[in-house]
Order: C-alpha cells, then sequence, then structure tokens
C-alpha cells in the first residue's frame, strides 16, 4: 500500500524534475542564440556594410579587411574566456551568463550607430573594431560558461543530447541573422537601401533581443553541481587552481584546433567563398547558406543523442579522419560547380563529419575539468585556439586567394583537422571517464 502511494509522487519528481531541466536549458539556449545573432550578423550583413567603412573598388579586399576586423575580435576572447569564466567558477553560472550577454548587446548598438567612413573617415573602421572586440570579449565568456552550464544542468544519461543544443542554438544564431537578411532583401528593403543604411537593422535588432536575454537569463536558476561544490571547497576559478590541470588544458587546445578551424570555414567564410570564389549570385548565397545550417542544427542533436550511446570519442575520430581525407577533394569540387544544388549537397556533405565535433565539443570539454574550474577550463583554452584558428581561418582563406593560392587554404584546414586527429585518437573517451561528479 505504502508502495503503491508513493510511485506516482515518485513519478510526479521525475517528471517535474525533467521540466525544470528542460526549462534551464532553453532560456540558457536561447541567451546563446541571440549572442550568436549579434555576432553573426556582422558576416551576413558584411558585403552590404564593408564599403560604408573600407573605401575602394575592389570587393576582395573590403572582404578582406572586414575578415581581418573579425579576426581581430578574436584577440579579446582569451580575456572573456578568463573574465567570465572566474565569474561563473567563483559567483555562479548564471550572472556569468547574464553579463555575457549585456556585454554584446553594448557592441551591436556601437555598430548600429556608428557613421560611415564618408562621415568621420578612418574613426569609423576603428570604432568598427571596438565594437566587435567588445563582442569578442563577451563570446569568450559566453562559450565556456554555456558549455558548463548545459552540461551540469543536463542528466547524466542524455548529456550529449542536452549539451548538443549550444551548437543548436549556435548555428541558430546565424539561421537568425540570415533570416533577417531574407527578409530585408527580399521584403522591406531594395539593395540600395540596404548598403545605405538598412545594414544597421540586425545590429539594433541583437541590441534588443539581448536585452531580452539578459532579463531571462536573471531567473535561471543555479546548476546543483556548483551548489554542491561550493559546500565542498571555496570557490575560487584561480588561474593557480586551473594550472593543476595542465593534460585538460592541453586536451582542449588540442581536440579544438581542427574542429573550430572547420567550423568557421563552413559557417562564417563559406558565405563570402560561394559568392567570391564559386560564383553565386547573393540571392542564391543566402539561399544556399540558410539550407546548409538548417540541416547542420538538425544533425547536432542527432549526433549529441548518438554520442549518449557509444561515447564521445567515436564521433571525434569520425570527424578527424573524414575531414582530413575529405576537406580537400570537397573545396575543389565546391569552387568548380555553377550550381546551387550542387553548392548545397557539397556543403551538406562537409557537414556530415563537421558535425561530429560541433555536436559534442562542449560536453568533452566539461566532462575534462572538475566543477571548481569547470567554465575556466572549458572556456579558457578554448577561446586562446578559436582566437589561433578560428577566428583567423575567413582571414587566411582571404588572402591566399588575394595572392592567387587559394587552394593552399583547403590543405591548411586539412593539415589543422589532421593534428586534432590525433588528440581524438589518443584521449580517453570522457562519457566513461568524466569529471562531473568531482567537486575539488
Amino acid at each position: 500500500m505504502t508502495e503503491q502511494a508513493t510511485q506516482p509522487a515518485s513519478e510526479h519528481f521525475d517528471v517535474a524534475d525533467a521540466e525544470r531541466r528542460i526549462k534551464a536549458i532553453f532560456i540558457g539556449s536561447i541567451g546563446n542564440l541571440v549572442e550568436w545573432y549579434d555576432f553573426y550578423a556582422y558576416t551576413a550583413f558584411a558585403l552590404y556594410f564593408a564599403p560604408a567603412f573600407f573605401p575602394g573598388n575592389d570587393p576582395v579586399v573590403q572582404q578582406l579587411n572586414v575578415a581581418v576586423v573579425f579576426a581581430a575580435t578574436f584577440l579579446m576572447r582569451p580575456l572573456g574566456g578568463w573574465l567570465f569564466g572566474y565569474i561563473a567558477d567563483h559567483f555562479g553560472r548564471r550572472i556569468s551568463l547574464t553579463l555575457s550577454v549585456v556585454f554584446m548587446c553594448f557592441g551591436s548598438l556601437i555598430i548600429a550607430l556608428t557613421p560611415t567612413y564618408a562621415t568621420i573617415g578612418l574613426a569609423a573602421p576603428v570604432i568598427l573594431a571596438l565594437a566587435r572586440v567588445i563582442e569578442g570579449l563577451s563570446l569568450g565568456g559566453e562559450y565556456g560558461a554555456s558549455a558548463t552550464y548545459l552540461s551540469e544542468v543536463a542528466d547524466p544519461k542524455h548529456r550529449g543530447f542536452y549539451s548538443s543544443f549550444q551548437y543548436v542554438t549556435l548555428i541558430g544564431g546565424q539561421l537568425t541573422a540570415i533570416l533577417v537578411l531574407l527578409l530585408l532583401q527580399k521584403v522591406f528593403l531594395t539593395p540600395e537601401e540596404l548598403r545605405a543604411w538598412g545594414w544597421r537593422i540586425p545590429f539594433a535588432i541583437g541590441a534588443m533581443l539581448a536585452i531580452f536575454a539578459a532579463v531571462m537569463r536573471r531567473g535561471l536558476h543555479e546548476t546543483e553541481a556548483f551548489e554542491e561544490a561550493r559546500k565542498v571547497v571555496k570557490p575560487t576559478g584561480s588561474i593557480t587552481n586551473l594550472l593543476k590541470h595542465p593534460r585538460e588544458l592541453l586536451l582542449v587546445a588540442g581536440l579544438t584546433a581542427g574542429g573550430t578551424a572547420a567550423f568557421y570555414t563552413f559557417t562564417t567564410y563559406m558565405q563570402t567563398f560561394v559568392k567570391l570564389s564559386v560564383g553565386l549570385t547573393e540571392d542564391q548565397t543566402t539561399f544556399v547558406i540558410f539550407g546548409t545550417l538548417i540541416f547542420a542544427t538538425i544533425l547536432q542533436p542527432i549526433y549529441g543523442a548518438i554520442s549518449d550511446k557509444i561515447g564521445r570519442k567515436p564521433l571525434l575520430i569520425f570527424f578527424g579522419v573524414a575531414g582530413t581525407l575529405a576537406t580537400v577533394p570537397l573545396l575543389m569540387t565546391l569552387k568548380e560547380t555553377k550550381s546551387p544544388f550542387m553548392a548545397f549537397i557539397l556543403i551538406c556533405c562537409a557537414w556530415l563529419f563537421v558535425a561530429g565535433y560541433t555536436s559534442i565539443n562542449a560536453v568533452v570539454k566539461a566532462e575534462l575539468f572538475p566543477t571548481n574550474v569547470r567554465a575556466l577550463g572549458v572556456g579558457l583554452p578554448y577561446a586562446i585556439t578559436v582566437s589561433i584558428f578560428g577566428g583567423t581561418a575567413p582571414a587566411i582563406a582571404l588572402y591566399f586567394k588575394s595572392i592567387g593560392r587559394e587552394e593552399w587554404f583547403y590543405f591548411y584546414l586539412a593539415g589543422v583537422i589532421c593534428l586534432s586527429l590525433i588528440i581524438y585518437a589518443t584521449m580517453r573517451d570522457t562519457k566513461h571517464a568524466s569529471a562531473m561528479h568531482r567537486h575539488e
């Protein structure tokens, strides 16, 4: 009788617990989407606003200048990874996530309001770079805090699936930016209006969405892991404590290098590539990239769920092997095609292996570190590695293109992925050797 009486309560508790986790993941992910929308609006609208900040008649040179500013913002990401990682490990994940989205709001607002080069001269690209530095600082902190929060709030059996939503919303941010671009292109503005002033609209939208996300994140519950760790040891989030885990720090850097280079190639740079190298029109470029990103979004939770069944390591090795062998022929074939449909298929083929990294990289890194240094351990070495290999990918590709050696970039990307493959093959599978339960 007692067992029958308690069973419904137990079932109700399980349902309530699942609802609480899903709500927390939803709010945390929505904030992540807004941050990445703000960040990717820069690349989505680069073809329109580049002439406003960088005078001249050569579109390749203008896009190279835009890419250099894009890469320069990554210099701030390690500082952001340290600052917001420290806040997350010392004061809590919630406050770190809230502050990071506030910083993103300021960056977007500055871009929306900055006068053009014709109005204020050299100050225009300088202010643009400053705004992007602020956004780089924000994103440097967002990744570590978000990866940590989503991994900690998920139940252990579905941690790969739930944490994959970091990249669902990360890619979703870019999709949202492209959707705004499509609406402005096709419904509300002419190409001339977009180039003249319409490119400011997405940044104003981003600033408003960031305020909304900050308000939502203020209501997030702190993770149980952080609360439990605070009872065991005094929170520090210090570099000194982090350096007690040198192997894990090197693992984060090694497993990130190839993945982040591939990710930024097939997201940020791909829009420029299919426009300038493949030769698609602006409309064709937008629709191809939008379609491939939808495909990539669908893959993330599927691969995350697979990792919960077979482990993280097989997926990473799959990405490493396929990326090393397929990147060069795939990009060479893509450059030669003139068909938007074939471009779509080829980029989707790339995502079949790139998703092996993107879907689970957050949870793999979170599972490497104990709770008291997790956000800092995930965020700082990741930010440094992304600054070296991710943010520079578009600039390196455009530089090789500008000197007539675009194919060199294909081999560079395959080589970086191969270096990460060595790490994947020798590291432990974090699903089976996780540090999520450690609070020292």
